[in-house]
């Protein structure tokens, strides 16, 4: 999630939307859309730990993943910068819902621990990356399978569009934010900023997804993969 190219006086870097950026109104807006995916994320969460006890470090080991994945700062123009999100891996393998709450956990850290992202902006910033991200790559994961493409393909492509989700949402939620009247071009620029530097950066978290996915899946230490999501 980036800051964008707003006038000089208002340019931020920083990773995620920055503590205090979105108009209180919009910051609003978007714990309200979050907040009823965090309570049934944390509701799946039980579930899955009371099925299989394994689920939790699966849990742990996606969170770190994403912490340390989205914690990389990688300059962009207009004084804002990309990172990757490392949330689809998660999405494939625990569902979309569970990833909520890890990516809610992973933001809050980043904003209490290094001051990327915020307090404020934490619904916003969820929604794109925890709620957007995750669904985008499950479902597309979900589909690509189903018209028989490749497992490794599919992750592949279910990482990377992720990816693209997030910063496509985080674009919608700053355009919409200071529209100054133009909304769709508004979206455009935000968007037009991102991609400079997301696309590549989307592909080598694809990439990236793949190679711990074979990883996961050597060490057999997770009963998921014996059913059926590594053949």
């Amino acid at each position: 999630m980036l800051t964008a190219a707003l006038p000089a006086t208002q340019l931020t870097y920083a990773m995620h939307i920055a503590e205090g950026f979105l108009p209180k109104m919009w910051a609003l807006v978007w714990y309200i859309v979050f907040i009823p995916f965090f309570v049934l994320s944390v509701r799946t969460l039980s579930k899955k730990f009371n099925e299989d006890s394994a689920n939790k470090l699966l849990f742990a080991l996606m969170a770190a993943f994403a912490f340390t994945l989205s914690s990389l700062k990688i300059p962009s123009i207009a004084g804002s910068c990309s990172h990757p999100t490392g949330m689809g891996l998660g999405a494939i393998l625990l569902g979309p819902l569970p990833m909520v709450a890890i990516g809610t956990i992973v933001l809050l850290l980043q904003a209490l621990l290094i001051a990327h992202g915020g307090i404020t902006t934490l619904g916003a910033n969820a929604t794109s990356m925890a709620i957007a991200g995750p669904f985008v790559s499950f479902f597309l994961f979900k589909l690509l399978k189903r018209l028989n493409v490749n497992t490794k393909v599919a992750i592949f492509f279910a990482a990377m569009f992720g990816d693209l989700a997030t910063y496509l949402v985080t674009s919608i939620q700053l355009g919409t934010a200071f529209a100054n009247g133009n909304l769709a071009m508004s979206i455009t620029k935000f968007m037009g900023v991102f991609m400079v530097t997301q696309l590549p950066i989307s592909i080598a978290e694809g990439l990236l997804t793949v190679v711990v996915y074979n990883l996961l899946t050597e060490s057999k230490q997770f009963p998921i993969f014996q059913g059926g999501i590594s053949k």
